[in-house]
């Protein structure tokens, strides 16, 4: 979700830098085997494909995207090794292990880059190392994506806002109310949640056309986004309602009403379902309804991906669509509790 710099590409340009890599993944080979797909008895590592895998940061949804790829390699009988890296929203962190992944000649890079213009180089980088490419959640800018990535499993944001936006109008129109004052928690850095408040803004607007947006502040995780909710319902004391446009904004968001002793009064529609955004859905006093791309699905999505790449066999259509589902009631979150009793969306 930002900035970074990048070496220039070529695999075997300075001998040192190969060096680097191979000596990286050698050092990372020797506990792959803790997150083999399906496992490592029976054979050489890495022999059914080697894979290199970045999830943008901590956030539940990457736990998800990393269990559905391995429960699909596991009921596929693949032995896929990973290669993994959390990038803790850290671009240069990003860099260097698409620098050692390119340096280790894995078979597939799957990824959601740190950000839409500065990861390009290292998409760049990994395309001409003859590394297939693919993006979930985000990608680089569009041009250079079609340019340098191979598939985009996406559920499409600008919907997965609409969806939301809908939601907010069934609440406040059920309360009579026709003119909320709405503030957004955002992740805008990445470009995808940009397009989701767009979305959730034309849905929300083109029924109750006197709505405001009062605020739009970054608050990706739950720590920046207490703070700054805090802030904004000092400063908006009127204020209705929060947009949270990821799952940090969302938690954030709820606890800042808690703590502020507004439960009741300014209620939360989310984004990205987790364990505590199923328990205060099911509650129902603060957060009135989320959307969310289930990571467990596209975990499993990209691992066929890859297994068609590595088959020779690549996707014809570049964007892969990932569904997208909607919770509104207390029921709602009740259910996807007792389905993810592990806490995994």
């Amino acid at each position: 979700m930002s900035r970074w710099p990048q070496r220039p590409p070529g695999r075997d340009r300075a001998g040192g830098r190969a060096r680097l890599g191979t000596r990286a993944f050698a050092a990372a080979a020797a506990v792959l085997c803790l997150v083999s797909l399906a496992g490592c008895a029976g054979g050489r590592l890495g022999e059914n494909g080697r894979v290199g895998i970045v999830y943008m940061d901590a956030q539940g949804y990457y736990a998800g995207v990393r269990e559905g790829l391995r429960d699909h390699a596991e009921e596929q009988g693949r032995g896929f090794q990973l290669l993994e890296l959390n990038a803790q929203g850290d671009a240069s962190e990003e860099s260097t292990f698409v620098d050692v992944t390119a340096s280790a000649g894995v078979d597939a890079l799957v990824l959601s880059p740190v950000s839409a213009t500065a990861s390009v180089p290292a998409v760049r980088l990994a395309h001409e190392s003859g590394i297939p490419v693919v993006c979930y959640n985000t990608c680089i800018n569009d041009e250079a994506a079609r340019k340098y990535v191979t598939s985009y499993i996406l559920g499409d944001p600008h919907e997965f806002g609409r969806l939301l936006g809908e939601a907010a109008a069934d609440h406040f129109e059920s309360e009579g109310v026709t003119d909320p004052d709405i503030a957004v928690l955002n992740c805008e850095f990445v470009e995808v949640c940009v397009q989701r408040r767009e979305g959730f803004e034309e849905a929300l607007f083109a029924r109750l056309p006197d709505a405001e947006i009062v605020a739009n502040q970054q608050g990706a995780t739950i720590d920046e986004a207490v703070e700054v909710g805090e802030r904004v319902l000092t400063a908006h004391p009127d204020v209705d309602a929060f947009y949270g446009e990821a799952g940090g904004a969302t938690m954030g968001a709820v606890r800042a009403v808690n703590a502020g002793g507004r439960a009741g009064e300014v209620v939360v529609f989310g984004s990205d379902m987790s364990t505590d955004a199923a328990r205060a859905l099911a509650d129902h006093t603060v957060l009135k309804a989320n959307v969310d791309i289930s990571g467990l699905v596209v975990g499993r999505m990209a691992g066929e991906t890859v297994e068609e790449i590595i088959a020779g066999d690549a996707p014809e259509e570049f964007i892969t669509d990932a569904p997208i589902d909607l919770y509104t009631t207390p029921e709602d979150g009740a259910r996807w509790l007792e389905e993810h009793p592990d806490g995994i969306p």
